[in-house]
């Protein structure tokens, strides 16, 4: 009896998860670059019930099944599809389009490859490096910038926008001392003024965005704030992007959120349901150990 009060348990707590997840989605349905989140469900170790002759195992017995004992929500992976781009004509704003391929892989919408082995390929996805107050590495796909007093481009939580050389971009006019609006920034994401010249760094070099590429993008962690982290030991696993990469920079645009009103707002009434179905049996179970205790007991 305890058995199916825990599995229910746990099947409230999967569900609760997986609508936060949702919620977290349709809350940030207007973030520009932000990738929505699915929960994934495995199940308990699964028990083998083996039908038995006199009490004892005997060779051949045989097998009638397996019963699970309950659901666990183990991660949120994100969806990596494109969001739709959206023009906003200011030219602080930066959409990433990147379609990046791998030899041999035919990728569906989700950004997946599952070859005739079974063998899991992830498409790469290319994202804006980010330098947080800390002075450590982030990525990110909101590319709603804005420069500050001194003419560094900062996304909207003051953060710096590095630069292929690992150094702030400063979008200052020297003669005047006043911000540059009038660049012009290429496909791959190099800095030119009106005229088709570069703008150049503090170093001397043509300033361009440093556009990294994440060969597995689950391997990110969502830090909130659009930002996301690498753990150290995958730091092997990302690169800036070369001229091979399928990946373009759009200036005056800016990524919407990938997330679907709509089905959002089907997994939620699921979720829901799911979750008062399994509260329905815990109140059950409780009635028939009520009634154990008060009732047979006395017998």
């Amino acid at each position: 009896m305890l058995r199916g009060l825990y599995t229910a348990a746990s099947g409230m707590i999967a569900q609760q998860r997986k609508h936060d997840i949702v919620t977290n989605n349709i809350a940030n349905l207007n973030t520009p670059g932000f990738k929505g989140g699915t929960g994934i469900n495995r199940s308990f170790p699964e028990v083998l019930i083996s039908r038995v002759r006199n009490g004892k195992d005997e060779p051949g017995a045989v097998s009638v099944g397996r019963i699970n004992t309950g659901v666990m929500a183990e991660e949120n992976v994100s969806l990596n599809a494109q969001g739709d781009i959206r023009e906003t004509s200011n030219p602080f704003d930066f959409a990433l389009i990147s379609n990046i391929q791998v030899p041999g892989a035919r990728f569906d919408s989700t950004g997946k490859y599952v070859d005739e082995n079974g063998t899991r390929v992830i498409q790469p996805q290319a994202f804006f490096t980010i330098m947080n107050a800390a002075g450590e590495q982030r990525y990110s796909l909101n590319g709603k910038f804005s420069v500050d007093a001194n003419g560094q481009l900062i996304d909207q939580e003051g953060h710096q926008v590095m630069d292929r050389d690992l150094q702030p971009i400063v979008l200052v006019d020297p003669a005047n001392n006043t911000p540059v609006t009038n660049f012009r920034i290429s496909r791959t994401g190099q800095f030119t003024n009106a005229d088709g010249e570069p703008l150049l760094g503090a170093g001397g070099q043509p300033m361009s965005l440093l556009i990294t590429r994440v060969e597995d993008p689950n391997l990110l962690i969502r830090e909130g704030n659009g930002l996301y982290r690498l753990p150290e030991e995958d730091q092997g696993a990302i690169r800036p992007i070369d001229d091979q990469d399928q990946v373009e920079v759009r200036q005056g645009y800016i990524e919407r959120s990938n997330v679907d009103t709509g089905q959002s707002m089907v997994e939620m009434m699921s979720a829901l349901r799911a979750y008062e179905a399994n509260q329905k049996m815990i109140q059950y179970y409780d009635k028939s150990m009520e009634k154990a205790v008060n009732e047979i007991g006395r017998i």
